[in-house]
């Protein structure tokens, strides 16, 4: 069974900044559990077939004035049907005044009634961006996610092969640490990750031989951050002698988390090998792979190679993540 997310209504009237008009009880008490909203054009005409009553309801100009275009019976009548139908919450935009029926049906179906100054449009890609990453797809994982140059990458391995001692590097050489030792990753869209830390152990590391350590009051404002997008995964492991190791990045490797492939790099670790600094240039080549240039193509064509002999299908990797 699929696990069901819920935000308090509280949360969203304070992240769209929404006047109260009228709440039947607390904002805290309202939960909210679709990431989809609706303009009710056709069901204020009396079509309700597919209306879904756990979306948030924004009422914006075009409707309110077809509501007053009803004349004053037809206009009561079609605000006490479509409150009769029991929204979660009902959003008028553009700071425009809910009239007195609206109000009494709000009253009559206990149904929040709240404002906004923001055009309809602000008000529907704020709010579809808070649900989408408020009540998105969600798992927790063993790993450290940091930003390097701007990407997003996720760190796995086995406990103790040395991921939090290279975040502490990369944060020295002025990344930014997002989350230590658990991960919680949110699926926001179809092809979008975000990482971020649980509330509890955020900015907070974990090194063997020292303890805990709050990276915020050690290294500044600067070091840390709240949520980053995944783009990709490095698999940290103890160096195999008897193991093939890729050399020249042809092939591309991926995982899958919740249903999106994500580009996956396994570097495998030793005494000698400078982490921090591999991890610097697996991100800037990975964005240039994203801009469309690929190192080693490349050379293969300088070199007169077919790189289509080379190259094989996608490779999937089944981390522990």
């Amino acid at each position: 069974m699929v696990e069901e997310y819920t935000i308090a209504l509280a949360k969203v009237i304070k992240e769209l900044g929404l006047s109260e008009v009228y709440l039947p009880r607390s904002a805290d008490e309202i939960l909210i559990k679709s990431r989809d909203v609706n303009r009710p054009g056709v069901e204020l005409n009396g079509y309700c077939e597919y209306f879904d009553p756990n979306r948030i309801t924004i009422l914006g100009r075009s409707e309110i004035e077809m509501l007053k275009s009803f004349g004053k019976q037809r206009k009561a009548e079609a605000i006490d049907h479509f409150f009769a139908l029991h929204p979660p919450t009902v959003i008028v935009a553009r700071g425009i005044e809910s009239s007195e029926d609206m109000l009494a049906a709000a009253k009559k179906y206990d149904i929040p009634l709240l404002s906004s100054r923001d055009s309809t449009s602000n008000v529907v890609a704020d709010l579809v961006s808070l649900l989408n990453v408020e009540l998105a797809p969600r798992i927790t994982r063993h790993g450290v996610l940091i930003e390097v140059y701007g990407e997003g990458i996720l760190l796995v391995g086995d406990s103790g092969v040395g991921k939090s001692e290279t975040a502490i590097e990369l944060i020295k050489r002025g990344h930014r640490l997002i989350a230590d030792d658990a991960v919680e990753i949110r699926r926001v869209s179809s092809k979008s990750l975000v990482g971020q830390a649980p509330e509890n152990i955020r900015h907070f590391i974990e090194l063997r031989g020292i303890g805990i350590i709050n990276a915020r009051r050690i290294f500044g404002m600067g070091a840390v951050k709240l949520s980053e997008k995944i783009d990709m995964c490095i698999n940290m492991e103890i160096w195999d002698a008897t193991k093939v190791y890729d050399r020249m990045g042809i092939d591309s490797e991926y995982t899958e988390i919740l249903g999106i492939r994500v580009p996956v790099m396994t570097i495998p670790v030793k005494p000698g090998r400078n982490l921090a600094v591999i991890i610097e240039v697996a991100a800037m080549n990975n964005r240039q792979k994203k801009m469309g240039y690929n190192a080693a193509q490349e050379l293969l064509s300088s070199l007169g190679m077919d790189i289509s002999v080379l190259q094989s299908d996608d490779i999937k990797r089944d981390l522990d993540i």
